[in-house]
């Protein structure tokens, strides 16, 4: 990875997107927090110009009656700036936190419109990283950096005026060695980007691994793999250890050079400044006072001089989520989509697809007739899940033509595409809530007697019943509380109240002992009475029934026809049928 950054996320063109599409919309509340920081880093300048009096008029002239004076100016500038503090701080606090979370809102809205290849590259943990590490990286460089931007810099530009206004050759002899910071800083910035990349890319890399690992986690005991997953682990982290100790010596040369600049600074002025103090040319409370000022100045600059570091960290975070923002999805509604086909015939005509380099479907053609059941046989890898993916457009075919109704799958919008499907698969995706959540999946216009019919098609009735908390009984992690033939009915249930007019079945019953994959099948053949029902299988007794089966072999199709004719005919499927049927 070089150093170069594509223009169009450097570091004014990072900065106009964030303030466009999240931090502009808060500027009423950073204005005030602005004007509130330019009170507390004025009061540092108004607090050295009156340490000048203090020396002279009180200390070494006597005049006792100004202390009162002076000490209770003093008083209230701490008090002002103490006010001003908390409450800029409590207003930045809440524009970062809104921002942030907006952008991963945001963020996770644009993930999901995306093309099922991204998903493909880009694992979960990785996009979690995107969507939690990224932004909150982001978040809290801004209160640190519009504070850097506001307080600081008036507190150095109230604080260098009292210092010209005492004595201009001091201020000059202060910042001598201020060009020396140019080429440092320049170079620090880029070393400090580029190792961020690469931390947020391995912190990526480490959440996918705690995502496999406890996903996995039945595997990793029973293969023994703890000490192996471990020692993985360990080297993630050791990467991202070493990364971060080369982020921190960076962002800490900037203010190193400035502590190194600011000593030869106050050695140059009390070279120029002391002989003056001591001939009585420049009074005590004179040189107080500017000593004071440039003192005060010294935090306020070191703080500066590491938001370059700073920045450059947000800004890497940045550009990982704006080149994700920047990806276009490659399936999307047409421009004016068609109305909705007026049946449910599904075809595949001369369909080519494939995965990068790799071919999957080869000219694959097919119908599978409406209110029909059409089921899809052949050896793994032949294709078959692809016809699903292509179908509801997860993905999209390189050529040929695949239609529902006569109308082309890419001329109708998406959402009303994705309608006419209701899907149950080997894999049931079921979600940390609750099983009443998981079979509405959101849907607030379902009433109990509606849900009672479906939870008593699928055979979910028969269990819930005899679950502690019923309906409302935690699914788990991944529906880790049920069984897989609990799972499977919960799925089936959720189908059943989609009422799409095409049921598509994906190895629903594979994983089933014989007493469950029994339940299952009897709730999907009621479930598919009547509609247009696409099934993929691998045990051929589950499909004996299907008014068609298509056999699919390396993504072509190479026969048709009904269990008998196909068996009558002693082709690939008869000898699929050998391999598993005892006739």
């Amino acid at each position: 990875m070089t150093d170069q950054t594509d223009p169009a996320y450097g570091s004014r063109a990072l900065f106009s997107r964030m303030w466009r599409g999240y931090l502009g919309r808060h500027w009423p509340k950073m204005a005030l927090a602005t004007v509130l920081m330019a009170i507390e880093g004025g009061c540092l300048g108004v607090l050295s110009w009156m340490l000048e009096p203090l020396f002279d008029k009180v200390f070494t002239q006597g005049e006792s009656g100004l202390i009162w004076l002076v000490g209770g100016g003093i008083l209230g500038l701490f008090l002002l700036r103490a006010i001003t503090s908390v409450a800029s701080k409590a207003l930045l606090t809440d524009v970062a936190q809104r921002s942030s979370t907006a952008m991963q809102v945001d963020l996770l809205r644009h993930i999901l419109k995306l093309d099922q290849s991204f998903f493909q590259e880009n694992p979960p943990g990785a996009l979690i990283e995107r969507v939690q590490g990224d932004t909150l990286a982001v978040q809290g460089v801004w209160s640190t950096f519009i504070t850097g931007a506001g307080r600081d810099i008036v507190a150095l530009v109230s604080l260098f005026a009292v210092a010209v206004a005492i004595d201009w050759r001091w201020t000059a002899a202060a910042l001598i060695g201020a060009p020396l910071l140019i080429v440092p800083t320049s170079l620090a910035q880029r070393y400090i980007r580029r190792k961020t990349r690469q931390m947020r890319a391995e912190a990526g890399a480490r959440a996918t691994r705690l995502d496999e690992v406890f996903h996995g986690v039945a595997a990793v005991k029973l293969y023994q793999m703890e000490a192996y997953q471990i020692d993985r682990f360990d080297h993630l982290v050791a990467r991202i250890r070493q990364l971060m100790v080369k982020m921190a010596v960076s962002q800490s040369m900037v203010p190193g050079m400035i502590d190194a600049v600011t000593g030869l600074g106050f050695f140059a002025v009390l070279i120029l400044g002391g002989p003056e103090i001591v001939e009585g040319k420049r009074t005590v409370g004179e040189f107080m006072s500017f000593f004071t000022a440039m003192a005060l100045a010294f935090q306020p600059l070191r703080r500066l001089g590491g938001l370059a570091g700073t920045w450059q960290t947000a800004a890497a975070s940045l550009e990982r989520l704006y080149r994700v923002f920047d990806i276009c999805p490659a399936v999307a509604s047409p421009a004016s989509p068609a109305l909705l086909p007026a049946t449910t015939a599904v075809r595949f005509e001369n369909v080519r697809f494939g995965y990068g380099a790799k071919p999957v479907l080869r000219g694959l053609s097919f119908t599978a007739e409406a209110g029909k059941t059409t089921a899809l046989v052949g050896p793994s890898g032949a294709g078959k899940s692809s016809v699903f993916n292509l179908l509801t457009r997860l993905v999209d075919a390189q050529s040929g033509s695949i239609s529902v109704g006569g109308v082309p799958v890419t001329a109708l919008a998406l959402p009303a595409l994705r309608q006419m499907f209701a899907t149950v698969t080997q894999d049931s995706a079921l979600f940390d809530e609750t099983i009443r959540e998981n079979v509405l999946l959101g849907r607030k216009d379902v009433d109990e007697a509606t849900l009672a019919r479906a939870l008593d098609v699928a055979h979910v009735s028969e269990f819930v019943a005899a679950l502690p908390e019923g309906l409302d009984t935690p699914a788990g992690p991944r529906g880790s509380a049920l069984s897989g033939g609990q799972r499977q009915r919960v799925a089936i249930a959720r189908a059943v109240l989609r009422d799409a007019p095409i049921l598509l079945l994906d190895e629903a019953t594979s994983a089933l002992d014989t007493a469950s994959e029994a339940k299952v099948a009897q709730a999907l053949s009621e479930l598919s009475q009547g509609r247009t029902t696409l099934v993929i299988a691998h045990r051929l007794s589950t499909v004996r029934d299907a008014d068609k089966i298509v056999v699919i072999v390396e993504g072509q199709v190479v026969e048709e026809g009904t269990h008998d004719a196909l068996l009558a005919r002693g082709g690939a499927y008869a000898g699929l049928c050998r391999m598993q049927l005892v006739e």
